[in-house]
Protein backbone atom coordinates (compact mmCIF):
# COMPACT_ATOMS: atom_id res chain seq x y z
CA UNK A 1 0.00 0.00 0.00
CA UNK A 2 1.20 3.46 -0.94
CA UNK A 3 0.18 6.18 1.73
CA UNK A 4 2.39 9.35 2.66
CA UNK A 5 1.77 12.14 5.39
CA UNK A 6 1.35 16.03 3.26
CA UNK A 7 1.75 17.37 6.66
CA UNK A 8 2.74 16.62 10.07
CA UNK A 9 4.95 18.93 12.72
CA UNK A 10 7.93 16.56 13.86
CA UNK A 11 9.71 20.04 15.09
CA UNK A 12 7.02 20.30 17.88
CA UNK A 13 8.07 20.13 21.26
CA UNK A 14 6.00 17.28 22.13
CA UNK A 15 8.59 14.91 20.22
CA UNK A 16 11.93 15.73 21.57
CA UNK A 17 11.96 12.65 23.80
CA UNK A 18 11.42 10.34 20.54
CA UNK A 19 11.27 11.83 17.45
CA UNK A 20 13.78 9.14 16.21
CA UNK A 21 11.38 6.43 16.80
CA UNK A 22 8.22 8.60 15.46
CA UNK A 23 10.41 9.25 12.48
CA UNK A 24 11.30 5.36 12.13
CA UNK A 25 7.33 4.10 12.69
CA UNK A 26 6.43 6.78 9.80
CA UNK A 27 9.08 5.43 7.50
CA UNK A 28 8.26 1.61 8.08
CA UNK A 29 4.75 3.08 7.08
CA UNK A 30 5.05 5.54 5.04
CA UNK A 31 6.42 6.02 1.15
CA UNK A 32 7.35 9.66 2.37
CA UNK A 33 6.29 12.74 4.42
CA UNK A 34 6.48 16.14 4.33
CA UNK A 35 7.43 18.16 7.79
CA UNK A 36 5.58 21.59 8.25
CA UNK A 37 6.75 25.10 8.85
CA UNK A 38 4.55 27.55 11.28
CA UNK A 39 7.66 30.20 11.55
CA UNK A 40 11.21 31.16 10.64
CA UNK A 41 12.68 28.62 13.89
CA UNK A 42 10.12 25.94 13.35
CA UNK A 43 10.80 26.28 9.52
CA UNK A 44 14.67 26.02 9.93
CA UNK A 45 13.68 23.48 12.52
CA UNK A 46 11.98 21.23 9.51
CA UNK A 47 14.58 21.28 7.29
CA UNK A 48 17.14 20.19 9.51
CA UNK A 49 15.26 16.83 9.55
CA UNK A 50 14.79 16.18 6.37
CA UNK A 51 16.47 13.09 4.34
CA UNK A 52 15.94 10.41 2.07
CA UNK A 53 11.89 10.27 1.82
CA UNK A 54 11.69 13.38 4.39
CA UNK A 55 10.95 16.58 2.77
CA UNK A 56 9.88 19.67 4.19
CA UNK A 57 7.83 23.27 3.43
CA UNK A 58 9.03 26.47 4.88
CA UNK A 59 6.64 29.47 6.08
CA UNK A 60 5.43 31.46 8.46
CA UNK A 61 1.53 30.87 10.25
CA UNK A 62 -0.65 33.67 10.23
CA UNK A 63 -0.49 34.10 13.65
CA UNK A 64 3.18 35.38 13.35
CA UNK A 65 3.07 38.15 10.41
CA UNK A 66 5.87 39.78 12.61
CA UNK A 67 8.27 37.50 11.29
CA UNK A 68 7.47 38.33 7.63
CA UNK A 69 10.13 41.05 7.58
CA UNK A 70 12.55 41.70 4.76
CA UNK A 71 14.99 39.51 7.04
CA UNK A 72 12.48 36.56 7.66
CA UNK A 73 11.72 36.72 3.44
CA UNK A 74 15.30 36.23 2.61
CA UNK A 75 15.67 33.55 5.75
CA UNK A 76 12.85 31.94 3.76
CA UNK A 77 14.09 32.35 0.47
CA UNK A 78 17.45 30.51 1.66
CA UNK A 79 16.05 27.57 3.00
CA UNK A 80 13.22 27.63 0.19
CA UNK A 81 16.32 27.09 -2.42
CA UNK A 82 17.15 23.34 -0.49
CA UNK A 83 16.64 20.50 -2.41
CA UNK A 84 14.42 18.92 -0.34
CA UNK A 85 12.10 21.94 0.52
CA UNK A 86 8.87 21.26 -1.59
CA UNK A 87 6.50 23.97 -1.05
CA UNK A 88 6.05 27.45 0.99
CA UNK A 89 3.67 26.45 4.56
CA UNK A 90 1.96 26.74 6.12
CA UNK A 91 0.90 30.27 5.74
CA UNK A 92 -2.59 31.91 4.97
CA UNK A 93 -5.50 33.25 7.46
CA UNK A 94 -6.83 32.50 10.59
CA UNK A 95 -9.81 35.11 12.08
CA UNK A 96 -10.66 32.59 14.90
CA UNK A 97 -8.72 34.35 17.80
CA UNK A 98 -9.01 37.94 16.42
CA UNK A 99 -6.65 38.60 19.51
CA UNK A 100 -3.54 36.59 17.76
CA UNK A 101 -3.11 38.87 14.87
CA UNK A 102 -4.57 42.06 13.44
CA UNK A 103 -6.72 40.74 9.69
CA UNK A 104 -4.11 43.27 7.78
CA UNK A 105 -1.23 41.96 8.93
CA UNK A 106 -1.92 38.63 8.57
CA UNK A 107 -2.87 39.44 4.90
CA UNK A 108 0.19 41.30 4.43
CA UNK A 109 2.49 38.11 5.10
CA UNK A 110 0.23 36.08 3.30
CA UNK A 111 0.86 38.43 0.29
CA UNK A 112 4.31 38.56 0.90
CA UNK A 113 5.03 34.50 1.28
CA UNK A 114 2.99 34.18 -2.20
CA UNK A 115 5.41 36.04 -3.50
CA UNK A 116 7.94 34.21 -2.62
CA UNK A 117 6.34 30.80 -3.76
CA UNK A 118 5.78 32.93 -6.98
CA UNK A 119 9.40 33.76 -7.82
CA UNK A 120 10.52 30.28 -6.17
CA UNK A 121 8.15 28.50 -8.65
CA UNK A 122 6.87 26.40 -5.34
CA UNK A 123 3.44 25.72 -4.58
CA UNK A 124 1.43 26.91 -1.43
CA UNK A 125 0.75 25.21 1.85
CA UNK A 126 -2.48 26.90 2.60
CA UNK A 127 -3.89 27.18 6.09
CA UNK A 128 -7.61 28.79 6.45
CA UNK A 129 -9.92 28.68 9.43
CA UNK A 130 -12.65 31.52 8.88
CA UNK A 131 -11.36 33.46 6.87
CA UNK A 132 -12.72 31.99 3.58
CA UNK A 133 -13.66 35.14 1.26
CA UNK A 134 -10.29 36.84 2.37
CA UNK A 135 -8.01 33.65 1.32
CA UNK A 136 -9.54 33.02 -1.90
CA UNK A 137 -9.37 36.60 -2.79
CA UNK A 138 -5.85 36.46 -2.22
CA UNK A 139 -4.62 33.30 -3.77
CA UNK A 140 -6.94 34.40 -7.03
CA UNK A 141 -4.22 37.32 -7.06
CA UNK A 142 -1.51 34.80 -7.75
CA UNK A 143 -3.49 31.98 -9.85
CA UNK A 144 -0.94 30.98 -12.81
CA UNK A 145 1.59 32.31 -10.38
CA UNK A 146 2.65 29.31 -8.02
CA UNK A 147 2.39 26.02 -9.30
CA UNK A 148 -0.76 24.70 -7.11
CA UNK A 149 -2.54 25.15 -3.75
CA UNK A 150 -2.98 22.60 -1.12
CA UNK A 151 -5.95 23.74 1.12
CA UNK A 152 -4.30 21.87 4.53
CA UNK A 153 -6.46 20.34 7.34
CA UNK A 154 -9.38 21.30 5.23
CA UNK A 155 -12.21 22.71 8.02
CA UNK A 156 -15.14 24.18 5.49
CA UNK A 157 -18.11 22.82 4.04
CA UNK A 158 -19.24 20.98 1.31
CA UNK A 159 -19.78 24.28 -1.14
CA UNK A 160 -16.34 25.30 0.11
CA UNK A 161 -14.70 22.75 -1.07
CA UNK A 162 -16.14 22.87 -4.29
CA UNK A 163 -14.47 26.23 -5.05
CA UNK A 164 -11.88 25.27 -4.34
CA UNK A 165 -11.58 22.25 -6.48
CA UNK A 166 -12.84 24.38 -9.52
CA UNK A 167 -10.21 26.53 -8.83
CA UNK A 168 -7.50 23.14 -9.32
CA UNK A 169 -6.84 23.56 -5.69
CA UNK A 170 -5.44 20.27 -3.50
CA UNK A 171 -7.39 19.78 -0.49
CA UNK A 172 -6.50 17.54 2.48
CA UNK A 173 -8.19 16.60 5.49
CA UNK A 174 -6.51 15.81 8.44
CA UNK A 175 -7.92 13.08 11.43
CA UNK A 176 -10.50 15.24 12.65
CA UNK A 177 -12.56 14.13 9.67
CA UNK A 178 -12.96 10.76 11.56
CA UNK A 179 -14.68 11.91 14.67
CA UNK A 180 -18.35 11.06 14.64
CA UNK A 181 -20.09 14.67 14.97
CA UNK A 182 -17.32 15.66 11.54
CA UNK A 183 -20.54 14.57 8.66
CA UNK A 184 -19.30 18.58 7.30
CA UNK A 185 -16.16 17.39 6.75
CA UNK A 186 -17.08 13.95 5.62
CA UNK A 187 -19.66 15.75 3.10
CA UNK A 188 -16.97 18.25 1.94
CA UNK A 189 -14.44 14.99 0.92
CA UNK A 190 -17.44 13.64 -0.86
CA UNK A 191 -17.13 16.25 -3.34
CA UNK A 192 -13.77 16.68 -3.75
CA UNK A 193 -12.67 15.11 -7.24
CA UNK A 194 -9.89 12.46 -6.55
CA UNK A 195 -6.95 13.81 -8.53
CA UNK A 196 -7.33 16.75 -6.09
CA UNK A 197 -7.86 14.90 -2.87
CA UNK A 198 -4.63 14.55 -0.13
CA UNK A 199 -4.51 13.37 3.50
CA UNK A 200 -2.53 14.41 6.39
CA UNK A 201 -2.03 14.24 10.05
CA UNK A 202 -1.21 17.66 11.31
CA UNK A 203 0.66 15.81 14.04
CA UNK A 204 0.96 16.36 16.79
CA UNK A 205 -2.86 17.37 16.47
CA UNK A 206 -5.69 16.14 15.70
CA UNK A 207 -5.18 12.52 16.52
CA UNK A 208 -7.80 10.24 14.45
CA UNK A 209 -10.65 8.31 15.89
CA UNK A 210 -9.06 5.28 16.82
CA UNK A 211 -5.92 6.72 18.66
CA UNK A 212 -7.75 10.00 19.74
CA UNK A 213 -6.94 11.71 22.88
CA UNK A 214 -3.13 10.51 22.32
CA UNK A 215 0.08 12.64 20.91
CA UNK A 216 -1.31 12.01 16.84
CA UNK A 217 2.01 11.04 14.71
CA UNK A 218 2.80 10.40 10.87
CA UNK A 219 1.87 6.75 11.21
CA UNK A 220 -1.81 7.60 12.22
CA UNK A 221 -2.41 8.85 8.60
CA UNK A 222 -3.49 5.03 7.98
CA UNK A 223 -7.26 5.90 10.20
CA UNK A 224 -7.77 8.99 8.08
CA UNK A 225 -7.01 7.50 5.03
CA UNK A 226 -9.10 4.51 5.58
CA UNK A 227 -12.28 6.39 6.59
CA UNK A 228 -12.01 8.68 3.83
CA UNK A 229 -11.50 5.61 1.03
CA UNK A 230 -14.95 4.77 2.44
CA UNK A 231 -16.60 8.20 2.17
CA UNK A 232 -15.50 7.72 -1.34
CA UNK A 233 -17.12 4.02 -1.98
CA UNK A 234 -13.40 2.76 -2.77
CA UNK A 235 -10.87 0.18 -1.69
CA UNK A 236 -8.09 1.26 0.32
CA UNK A 237 -5.54 0.10 -1.71
CA UNK A 238 -6.76 2.21 -5.01
CA UNK A 239 -7.12 5.42 -2.48
CA UNK A 240 -4.06 5.65 -1.55
CA UNK A 241 -2.43 4.19 -4.99
CA UNK A 242 -4.31 7.83 -5.52
CA UNK A 243 -3.83 9.90 -3.24
CA UNK A 244 -0.30 9.11 -3.30
CA UNK A 245 0.12 10.04 -6.79
CA UNK A 246 -1.83 13.23 -6.21
CA UNK A 247 0.56 14.15 -3.53
CA UNK A 248 3.75 13.39 -6.13
CA UNK A 249 2.62 15.60 -8.66
CA UNK A 250 1.81 19.01 -6.38
CA UNK A 251 5.25 18.65 -4.33
CA UNK A 252 7.14 16.99 -7.48
CA UNK A 253 8.32 14.32 -5.90
CA UNK A 254 9.17 10.82 -7.42
CA UNK A 255 7.54 7.93 -5.72
CA UNK A 256 9.87 5.93 -3.33
CA UNK A 257 8.35 2.24 -3.67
Amino acid sequence: MHLVDTHCHLHDAKFDKDRDEVLRRALDTLDWLVLIGDGIASSRDALALTREKVYAAVGVHPYHPHEVTPEGITALREMAGNKHVVAIGEIGLDYYKYNEAPADQQQSAFRAQMELASEMSLPVVIHNRDAENDTLTILGEYDGHVPGVIMHCFSGDATFAERCAARGYYVSFAGNLTYPKAQQLRDAAAVVPMDRLLVETDSPYLAPQPVRGKRCEPAYVTHTAAALAAVKGMDLDSFTQQTTENAARIFQIRNHR
